[in-house]
């Protein structure tokens, strides 16, 4: 239900933007008006955002809190949960799928905090987790600002080719293109943070369990040596008993 409402907004919000869009793209800018124009779509289409952001937060919170206190199924996958959030937001394209993915990552981080209280055999893991998955929440947060940032540019691009301004039109095109493959190269940069970060993580949770086999057996002999050596000086230190004496010798000749 809750999702229907969500969605009934976007599309809301979304038929009104392209209204807005088409009203101001079809309507003859007036002389040094289009920048002016511009800011002004831009805001308008941030506070119709708005009501649509405060709804999906909540339903955030909500679904975390709802999955705090379960753990997951496997604690060998801690590292899996890093790479699916920044999957999602690599194929994120627009506000409401970097909002989906971010809200991902934001589930499974109030997830791993738990089970870092209960699964101390993994902690090294379950950090390096809870460290990327902060950082895809605040990397979710930049790309809304980069996305908008780039429709803005795509609204300049569609004015100057209509004006017929060939030269500003391949200006923004060219600077479009740019941004869009600056953060498809940082995104895949953090794919690979995150799968350094889950390796490392595990060769230092491998060399720990390992350490503490090590000192478990060492502990495990040094008590089994300690107690044989006490048994054996306990059977040297027995009194040896003397022989009796014959009945009927009286030591005289």
């Amino acid at each position: 239900m809750k999702d229907m409402s969500v969605n009934g907004v976007a599309a809301a919000q979304q038929n009104w933007s392209r209204e807005q869009q088409q009203q101001a793209e079809a309507a003859p800018p007036a002389e040094g008006a289009g920048e002016d124009l511009s800011a002004a779509l831009s805001r308008q289409e941030e506070e119709g955002r708005d009501l649509l952001e405060m709804i999906r937060d909540a339903q955030e919170k909500a679904e975390a809190q709802r999955e705090a206190m379960k753990l997951p199924k496997s604690s060998t996958r801690y590292g899996d949960a890093p790479l699916e959030a920044y999957a999602r937001l690599a194929r994120a394209r627009s506000r409401m799928e970097v909002s989906a993915a971010s809200g991902y990552a934001r589930r499974r981080l109030a997830q791993f905090k738990t089970a870092l209280r209960t699964d101390s055999d993994n902690a090294a893991k379950i950090k390096a987790a809870i460290n990327q998955l902060q950082k895809a929440v605040n990397r979710g947060e930049r790309k809304k600002r980069e996305l908008d940032r780039e429709h803005l540019t795509e609204v300049r691009r569609k004015r100057a080719a209509k004006e017929d301004l060939k030269e500003k039109e391949r200006r923004l095109r060219q600077e479009l293109l740019r941004r869009k493959s600056q953060r498809i190269i940082r995104e895949s940069g953090y794919m690979r943070e995150a799968e350094i970060s889950d390796r490392l993580a595990s060769q230092l949770t491998a060399t720990q369990m390992e350490l503490r086999q090590q000192a478990q057996d060492l502990a495990a002999a040094t008590s089994a040596s300690l107690e044989a050596a006490v048994q054996q000086y306990a059977a040297a230190a027995e009194p040896v008993p003397s022989a009796p004496a014959e009945a009927g010798f009286s030591g005289q000749a």
